[in-house]
């Protein structure tokens, strides 16, 4: 009693209840929160937002397209153009580089603070494509017709970002331009067809089957090529897409055992896992090619969930003993509905005429693989094959991507739209030209869904339409690595079900659960929005009306600030308002110097009448401790549109916070996706009781801070609450370090068992910390975690027992600090026990049903497999290829004929 009593008095003498509310409650208005109006008003704008999108990429691939069809190819064209790894250098005597040049660059704020160059685009080419090939320099001469649709979009809606053109040759041109920068080896391997916007945008949803010969004669480079083979093709999907891999000889095996006789979503997850056990394949026995074939048909006849749409498989050999017609009679012909791709592995074309005729007569594309270098542009001819149904029919499908990460650790989607051929003698060959489109950052998507509407627990969310998420408020898609931060491995491959917190105990489950009660979705466009409303304080919102004059007086004192982060005023319109701070913005919008400043009147109405009720907690603040006070550092104060109040007691230099409250410390000042933590817990905890809590960024290696925090109003200001009762929690997006590596560990189900008692927290917390240390030299990998948290238990307010640790005991008492969440924790200091985390996988057989577990999904609309105009003569050799010497000598002639060109060109 003695103690809570004490910490009352320290933090009440620097608590006030504000009075100038009560003077103007008489115009405060109580609204209740429409749920199903919210949702459908905020998918609107969002539509609208991603509508401007959409026309900026269909006038790029109308312009595209028309330059394309009004320009004739020009073997021997000379070009030059503005190269984006060549721009601004000179050689040793001071002259521009080969496609080089001088090219301005300014630091933008739009564009992540790069130097980029917002009047004109640039053209980034593999270091594998060779810049000045006649395909490249016709694309890039025709595409230049580009940049004045790029500078007009821009000025149409000056929110768009990166907008580009990736074309099927390979060049890829940027707005605006940039200087491109190498790897450390010099070597720029970003190539445009190899992204997800431009695959996807270039095919349809697809069923393969990848085909892998493991027999005897694959050994050594040869099964080195086709695993990589195996790779890129993985590479080439996407969520939409379902796969399974498939190894040969004597006899038929599934790369993954749990995948038998069926097709896995392509999602991230699944192709990474996919990876790893190709890379253990091992050589043995003859390969029969026959009875993969069967089994492979089989699947995409027989497998109910898939994509409806494309099937193909890509068989990976060194040779094929027969051309297998009786199999291709039983499953294919006469529609050919599945096409088969094939990939002559090796130096040698043993038998290639077989491996054509399979290919030829299954429109599919016959590619011959000799080196590692080939593999890349040979895997990517089958994505051209796919496309001819569309490009024939013009069939312009926008794509949305799902979330992926920029360099700058950004989460982006991209909405991106195929280009096609219009000139009438190469309709039926179906050319696709490339793929346009414009990144889109998720977070401003989520602007569109303020915080202040959804209330301290509520929040928004958006889902692809596999299910994965694409923003949430508790998706970590980073992860540290001693001092960087790094994307995980799956972080685009998560469910919504993996980013809500669980716990196994029921009635723990509704306590923490119950401020996710109203949620309400609504499907627009590829993507679901949804949001959660909590009960309390989600269910109501107020306003009150106070003067401008008065409002903004109180407003722009020094120990004010605004939600920096939450968009009070839209800066990112006009290029003038780019570096004003909200705070700016508001203050230049209010007085009428920047009237032209769109700003959300109702959230600017609420932070005003905010000011001016807490305006005079600065007053009380000073007038109550002229002096630093003993034990505290900081007085603070938040409210619900944004608004913080904080004083400073001591200098910068004493001070033990140093970062609590500043724009470093995220989790304690009001961002995009969260209220502060100390707000958040103090609207779960009792009105006129104190909490308590240790802000985790100042503790490390330090106990002597502590953060007290009290709900004050509780329909205006908010704060806390804290746990002392076991229960089981699971997280799905954490990162164990593994021990070695293991093809049953690649999603593991860590189980942290401690059976000690509940007041045991800082010893098992401390115990954990050290393990992790001891294993610092282990690869982090994505896991599923089960491990203990604790709950407070409000009823429990003294207890003494034992903890029994291993082979030691201790005695203990307990007690709860009056008014606060603290806790007394009185033990013996002798016997300390040391506790050994047990760390156990996931069985097998658990683990395979989760992989093999489809999310509910929305099959994308379009779908196009089949055009009967198609020419499906060429691919890649002769059609209808029969067996004969004749032929054989004739395409290894042509072989080595285009293998020395190639060379040739490459020199």
């Amino acid at each position: 009693w003695v103690l809570g009593n004490h910490c009352n008095y320290v933090i009440t003498k620097h608590h006030f209840c504000p009075q100038k509310y009560k003077d103007i409650e008489s115009t405060v208005k109580m609204e209740e929160v429409d749920g199903e109006e919210l949702v459908k008003r905020f998918a609107e704008e969002m539509e609208g937002m991603l509508g401007r999108k959409m026309k900026s990429v269909k006038r790029l691939a109308e312009a595209a397209e028309d330059a394309d069809l009004y320009h004739e190819f020009n073997a021997t064209l000379q070009f030059d153009y503005y190269n984006s790894m060549t721009i601004n250098s000179v050689d040793e005597e001071g002259n521009p580089v080969e496609l080089g040049g001088e090219f301005p660059l300014e630091e933008n704020e739009h564009f992540n603070k790069l130097a980029v160059n917002t009047q004109q685009s640039d053209i980034q080419v593999p270091t594998n494509v060779y810049n000045k090939d006649p395909n490249i320099l016709n694309g890039v001469y025709m595409s230049e017709a580009l940049n004045d649709v790029f500078l007009d979009n821009f000025q149409k809606d000056p929110t768009l970002t990166w907008q580009y053109f990736g074309s099927a040759t390979g060049f890829f041109r940027l707005y605006p331009g940039i200087a491109w920068t190498p790897d450390e080896n010099g070597v720029v391997t970003f190539d445009c067809r190899n992204r997800n916007w431009y695959i996807q945008a270039a095919t349809s949803p697809k069923d393969i089957i990848i085909v892998v010969d493991i027999s005897g004669s694959m050994k050594g480079l040869r099964l080195t090529i086709a695993k990589h083979t195996i790779n890129t093709i993985l590479d080439t999907l996407g969520e939409n897409d379902f796969v399974n891999v498939i190894a040969y000889s004597d006899y038929v095996q599934y790369v993954e055992p749990c995948f038998k006789g069926t097709l896995v979503q392509a999602d991230l997850d699944n192709r990474e896992h996919f990876k790893l056990l190709v890379e253990e394949l091992q050589v043995k026995g003859e390969g029969k090619v026959k009875k993969a074939m069967k089994e492979s048909f089989k699947i995409l006849n027989e497998v109910c969930i898939r994509s409806l749409c494309n099937q193909a498989i890509m068989l990976i050999t060194d040779g094929a003993m027969e051309d297998y017609e009786d199999v291709f009679q039983e499953f294919n012909w006469p529609e050919r509905r599945v096409r088969v791709f094939t990939y002559l592995i090796g130096r040698e074309v043993t038998f290639a005429q077989n491996v054509k005729w399979i290919a030829c007569n299954n429109k599919g594309y016959y590619t011959h693989i000799s080196t590692l270098a080939d593999v890349q542009e040979n895997v990517m001819e089958y994505l051209h094959v796919l496309s001819r149904p569309m490009v024939i029919n013009h069939d312009h499908d926008i794509i949305w991507t799902e979330a992926y990460m920029d360099s700058s650790l950004l989460l982006m989607t991209t909405v991106a739209m195929p280009v096609f051929s219009k000139k009438k003698e190469t309709l039926s060959h179906g050319i696709l030209l490339g793929v346009v489109g414009t990144d889109v950052p998720l977070k401003e998507l989520m602007r569109l869904a303020p915080r202040y509407k959804l209330g301290v627990h509520g929040y928004a969310f958006l889902n692809t339409n596999n299910g994965y998420i694409l923003s949430h408020p508790d998706l970590r898609p980073l992860y540290k690595e001693g001092k960087k931060l790094k994307p995980k491995p799956n972080y685009n491959s998560v469910d919504l079900s993996e980013v809500e917190w669980e716990d196994d105990d029921e009635k723990v489950s509704l306590e923490i659960m119950t401020p996710l009660h109203n949620r309400y979705v609504l499907v627009f466009c590829p993507c679901s929005l949804g949001i959660v409303l909590t009960r309390g304080h989600g269910e109501f919102i107020f306003t009150g009306n106070v003067s401008i004059k008065e409002g903004l007086n109180d407003l722009m004192q020094p120990d004010v600030t605004i939600a920096d982060e939450w968009t009070y005023c839209e800066t990112d319109i006009d290029p003038h308002h780019r570096k004003l701070t909200q705070h700016q913005a508001v203050f230049r919008y209010l007085t009428g110097k920047e009237p032209d400043l769109e700003c959300d009147e109702k959230l600017l109405r609420q932070t005003l009448f905010d000011a001016v009720v807490t305006a005079p907690m600065e007053a009380y603040w000073t007038a109550v401790i002229p002096e630093s006070p003993e034990g505290v550092e900081t007085a603070f104060l938040g409210t619900r549109s944004g608004l913080m109040r904080v004083t400073r007691y001591v200098g910068s230099e004493k001070r033990v916070a140093k970062k609590f409250l500043s724009p470093s410390d995220k989790e304690n000042i009001f961002t995009l996706d969260h209220f502060p933590l100390w707000y958040r817990r103090a609207a779960e905890y009792p009105a006129g009781k104190f909490l308590y809590y240790i802000p985790k960024e100042d503790t490390r290696g330090r106990e002597d801070f502590i953060c007290a925090v009290q709900l004050i109003l509780h329909k205006l200001f908010v704060c806390v609450c804290v746990c002392l009762r076991r229960v089981s929690l699971y997280d799905y997006q954490a990162m164990c370090k593994m021990g070695g590596h293991s093809t049953s560990s690649a999603r593991p189900l860590l189980s942290v068992s401690r059976n000690v008692s509940t007041v045991c927290v800082c010893l098992l917390l401390s115990a954990y910390t050290t393990s992790a240390q001891r294993k610092k030299a282990d690869i982090l990998q994505p896991c599923d975690t089960e491990y203990p948290s604790f709950v407070y238990e409000p009823s429990i307010k003294e207890t003494n027992s034992l903890i029994k640790c291993g082979r030691c005991q201790k005695m203990f008492v307990t007690q709860a600090v009056p008014d606060s969440n603290l806790l007394i924790l009185v033990m013996l200091l002798m016997l300390m026990c040391v506790v050994v985390l047990d760390v156990c996988l996931h069985n097998a057989s658990v683990k395979c049903d989760r992989m093999k577990s489809q999310k509910v999904r929305r099959r994308p609309e379009s779908c196009h497999a089949y055009h009967p105009h198609e020419n499906a003569k060429e691919c890649g050799g002769a059609s209808h290829i029969y067996p004969s010497v004749s032929l054989f000598l004739t395409c290894l002639t042509a072989s080595l004929a285009c293998l020395k060109a190639s060379a040739l060109v490459c020199r």
